[in-house]
């Protein structure tokens, strides 16, 4: 059969037009894209960059045995400026134990109880060999602190939620500034899809040089490699990023996210009050004591992890326990278990492993658009991949005007 007679394949066709997607994507959203990924990046080790200006409130040294947990809340007790309402004990033996409290409301105002599991809480620091009350690390400002803030202001909203006046009537500056980031989001999102079909060679021989980055040939060629081959290998998790993204910045993208994992609640459903658990008060049985409850814990979830204590509120109340692993992979999910306050039987709980594979990726965005889903490890990996996805607008247009450059010759 003469192969002359037969019709040029479409991929050429196919490869030019999502080369051009790629391209015109890449070169509209770009300075946005830039400025997100860097912020991103920097935002990556948020809590550990906080921390660790602070560290004073969250190490201490160790000195002899820890003092009894109902010791140490009845010792600091008169120094907690509000009602105790919890604790929370960390795994680690040079962590401070934090005491959760709410402050008293101010005349005229009502006390605030945000929805959800448990009430916001402020934590003071107490360090549990001595008994010694560091302080409220919530209350100190700092110039990183600060920073981090305007970061996290940058990545969301490009910082138009500081202009007080809306730029364009009727709409919010807050919600304009997600729109633009959510925007150039997608456009990123495309522009991954897209890219890991261009990677792939004409000649499926030289895929190995996809692989690799040339660092003997020119700048121009060491340029095309970076953004290849580095883009290439973060390519999942750059995909995770983007595919989160937009779910902050669009309502219909977080429907849709949320109908596609089955978390999806219609706002405009009635709401159907679920029945709260509640402790069976037995005449002369006294509550359980803090340590009495960390050893149900214990018993119940047999890892190493940090525990959070949410105490009951009255006598037929029940206690929240949230506990989390610890460790170089630990998932960043806890499990969550409700008990009675006087027996300790389990109520209901809420463990991470036992929820099914669509639910635990519908509950756990958050984390997969942080990198915060196996402890440290993958946050080190998100990092790098930070790193990438801030290099890529820059190398790719510079690629983009070498070719034009070459046109033009």
């Amino acid at each position: 059969m003469n192969r002359s007679n037969n019709k040029p394949s479409t991929w050429p066709k196919v490869r030019k037009f999502l080369n051009d997607i790629h391209l015109w994507g890449g070169l509209i959203s770009g300075i946005v894209v830039l400025i997100v990924c860097l912020t991103g990046t920097i935002y990556v080790y948020n809590t550990e960059i906080r921390e660790a200006v602070l560290s004073e409130f969250y190490n201490v040294k160790q000195e002899g045995e820890k003092i009894n947990t109902d010791d140490l809340l009845t010792k600091v007790k008169p120094e907690v400026k509000g009602k105790i309402i919890g604790v929370k004990i960390p795994f680690a033996e040079d962590k401070s134990t934090f005491i959760l409290y709410r402050k008293p409301a101010k005349d005229g105002e009502r006390e605030q109880r945000p929805r959800g599991r448990g009430p916001r809480a402020n934590q003071l620091a107490v360090n549990p060999y001595t008994g010694e009350v560091i302080g409220d690390p919530g209350e100190v400002k700092t110039k990183t602190a600060e920073f981090m803030q305007k970061m996290f202001g940058l990545h969301r909203w490009l910082l138009l939620n500081e202009i007080e006046e809306p730029i364009f009537e009727g709409i919010e500056n807050r919600k304009l500034g997600s729109w633009i980031t959510g925007t150039a989001t997608l456009l990123f999102l495309l522009g991954v899809l897209t890219g890991i079909v261009i990677w792939f060679p004409v000649k499926m021989r030289g895929w190995k040089n996809g692989l690799k980055i040339k660092w003997s040939a020119n700048w121009k060629r060491i340029n095309h490699d970076l953004h290849n081959t580095l883009a290439f290998y973060s390519f999942i998790l750059l995909f995770l990023m983007a595919v989160t993204g937009p779910f902050w910045s669009f309502e219909w993208y977080r429907a849709g996210w949320q109908k596609t994992w089955g978390t999806y609640q219609d706002p405009k459903a009635p709401k159907v009050e679920k029945s709260k658990p509640v402790s069976a008060v037995i005449p002369g049985k006294s509550e359980l004591t803090v340590e009495e409850t960390i050893l149900a814990v214990n018993t119940l979830l047999p890892y190493d992890g940090d525990i959070t204590l949410n105490f009951a509120q009255d006598s037929t109340g029940t206690i929240a326990v949230m506990k989390n692993r610890v460790g170089f992979f630990a998932p960043s999910a806890g499990d969550r278990l409700t008990l009675d306050q006087y027996s300790g039987e389990v109520l209901d709980k809420d463990i991470f492993r036992e929820k099914s594979l669509r639910n635990r990726i519908g509950s756990s965005i958050k984390a997969l658009h942080i990198g915060d889903v196996y402890g440290p490890f993958t946050k080190f990996l998100y990092f790098l991949a930070s790193i990438v996805a801030t290099s890529l607008p820059v190398t790719g247009v510079l690629i983009w005007i070498n070719k034009m450059k070459k046109k033009s010759k």
